[in-house]
């Protein structure tokens, strides 16, 4: 895996750990291969130069659209514009943050995280979850020894009613809880844990008079492991009748129920083989998709599908079979997770369950092959959205509902491509909506009074094709920045999107620019990046053109400014007597005529 990047923007080639000089994203970056890493996700081909092609891991492509230059270290995809260095990729295809994914990747790089002080409070809360991931693996071996001790028949048998395997049982490595007071924590005393830690870790509860005692009692037992394999909550469920019928692990520090997929850190090597996953609710019909063949199964938490969920689903597929009951609530949550799901460019089809039925009950009785005919015959999202909105809104919550839907896409290709169908669909002309969208934009805005008005003659949004001609040439050539710099390019940088893109590439453009930008600038930089590598043949020779093509635009555009200033004055001085005043400002508008000429 190891590798010596020469001459690319991925590091050095030095083996140092990440105190020893560097940055750590440095040195994983010098460490380990883009290639080999999206090579894991992407089927990828040799193209020309240092570039491999293959079909985007982000959007529902087949094309070769995904491009990785292996000497520069980047990845950039034609088709969604999605670009980043090594970590960026490997954090968005397992849907991490960012500080998590290099973790990961710097532990495979055999690279320590100590290139910087680390700061006390973040020191001691890094401490605190560790303890919290301690406590929870201690938690789940308890739990595991007790459902296959002494203790653990009648949970033994409950499973065996419900047909679980014990291939399942081991793979998720569910656990009992015994109905008792202190069996967790005297399990976690004797490990050496204070009763009080595991309080604030969601373990133990405590009452109102102080006392401590364990949370899960006389329940079936699911572990909640996050990407890494961690333990980082558990869900609980009673064998007998009884109120609540499950019980979950509160937020934490190591766990927010709206971040995890039940089911996901197992199911992501066949999500990533199929690029399609199934999504449903309640630990057991998880467990039942795994045992009966659908291993891409994973869950939802007690919650409504999140944005976060998506993102992190979206990491590893772009196609969903979402999978909810047939009652109202059940549609309802059909249509809000399709929604998500559409609206980041994802495909999915949406499966109610028969009357009576779920997941588990429909594949106990009738086997796979009922469920793979109920994905087959299921409508897709936007279809099944299309149905569910027309058959229960008003007209005009369903022009709301239409223009609700494509605001929270954020990629033109997506209108483009779903406006059409929800027109025909709902019965809506595109005027319509236009029409709405501009009642709903002005009732936000102040009056039209009360905004500032432009000029005679002023723009009020002028064009600045210049901002990103200069800085399409400054990203691909950062060593020509401080020349672009003493003719005053950056007085043209007049919109706060370019400064900032300007600012960037001063300070980081010959060393590792990428970490440094935000979602919008990605794109066009790494795509500026990739013109660079397919210009290689003609690199210098188009690379002196194109910088003495924006010298000459930086003095005819500075000269026109200084002839302009020296115009105004000579205006402000019409009525003057002095002609000696006169006479120097027509010296300098010739002196600036003859540059000009010169």
């Amino acid at each position: 895996m190891a590798r010596t990047q020469a001459g690319g923007r991925g590091g050095s080639g030095r083996t140092g750990s990440g105190g020893s000089g560097g940055s750590t994203v440095q040195e994983v970056k010098a460490r380990l291969s883009i290639v080999d890493i999206v090579r894991r996700y992407v089927d990828l081909k040799k193209a020309s130069g240092p570039r491999w092609m293959g079909p985007c891991p982000f959007h529902q492509e087949t094309k070769p659209s995904f491009s990785v230059n292996e000497e520069e270290g980047f990845y950039y995809c034609f088709g969604c514009q999605a670009a980043g260095d090594l970590i960026d990729f490997y954090c968005r295809i397992n849907g991490l943050e960012f500080k998590e994914g290099l973790a990961q990747l710097a532990e495979e790089a055999g690279v320590e995280m100590t290139s910087r002080r680390p700061d006390p409070a973040e020191q001691m809360e890094r401490e605190k979850r560790k303890v919290f991931l301690d406590m929870y693996a201690a938690a789940r071996e308890h739990f595991r020894r007790c459902l296959h001790g002494p203790q653990g028949g009648e949970c033994r048998e409950y499973l065996a009613r419900r047909g679980m395997t014990p291939e399942i049982v081991e793979r998720f490595a569910l656990g009992w809880a015994p109905d008792e007071w202190q069996s967790l924590a005297d399990a976690l005393k004797a490990a050496g844990f204070a009763p009080r830690a595991a309080a604030e870790a969601g373990l133990l509860s405590s009452n109102d008079k102080g006392h401590i005692y364990d949370r899960f009692r006389g329940r079936l037992i699911f572990p909640i492991v996050n990407l890494s394999g961690q333990v980082v909550a558990f869900g609980g469920r009673i064998l007998s009748s009884g109120e609540p019928k499950y019980i979950n692990s509160s937020d934490t520090a190591i766990y927010k129920k709206g971040d995890h997929l039940y089911g996901l850190h197992q199911a992501r090597r066949a999500i990533s083989q199929t690029k399609r996953a199934v999504l449903t609710e309640g630990y057991v019909d998880v467990l039942t998709l795994h045992q009966f063949g659908f291993e891409n199964g994973c869950g939802v938490l007690g919650t409504a599908l999140t944005s976060t969920q998506v993102q992190r689903l979206g990491g590893f597929c772009s196609d969903v079979d979402l999978i909810f009951d047939g009652d109202g609530a059940g549609r309802k949550a059909a249509l809000r997770s399709a929604e998500m799901l559409l609206a980041r460019g994802m495909n999915c089809r949406v499966v109610l369950m028969p009357d009576g039925e779920d997941v588990d009950s429909l594949l106990q009785k009738q086997g796979a092959e009922a469920l793979r005919q109920a994905m087959e015959q299921a409508p897709d999202g936007l279809d099944y959205c299309i149905r569910a909105v027309r058959g229960s809104f008003s007209p005009k919550d369903l022009v709301e509902w239409a223009i609700q839907f494509m605001n929270a896409l954020d990629r033109p290709d997506l209108i483009s491509y779903y406006s059409p169908r929800i027109y025909s669909g709902l019965g809506l002309s595109e005027a319509e909506i236009r029409s709405a969208q501009v009642r709903i934009k002005q009732a936000k805005t102040p009056h039209a009074a009360q905004r500032p008005q432009a000029r005679s003659g002023e723009r009020l949004i002028p064009q600045r094709k210049h901002e990103r001609y200069i800085l399409s040439f400054a990203a691909r050539h950062p060593a020509y920045v401080p020349l672009l710099a003493e003719r005053n390019a950056d007085l043209l940088m007049l919109s706060p999107r370019a400064r900032q893109l300007w600012d960037k590439i001063v300070a980081h453009g010959e060393t590792d620019l990428i970490p440094y930008l935000d979602e919008r600038e990605k794109p066009f930089v790494i795509g500026e990046y990739d013109k660079r590598a397919e210009r290689s043949a003609e690199h210098e020779e188009q690379r002196e053109v194109e910088f003495e093509e924006i010298c000459r635009f930086l003095d005819e555009h500075f000269t026109r400014e200084h002839l302009r200033a020296q115009t105004d004055v000579l205006r402000s001085l019409s009525g003057e007597r002095d002609f000696s005043k006169t006479l120097e400002h027509l010296k300098a508008i010739k002196d600036s005529l003859g540059r000009k000429n010169g």
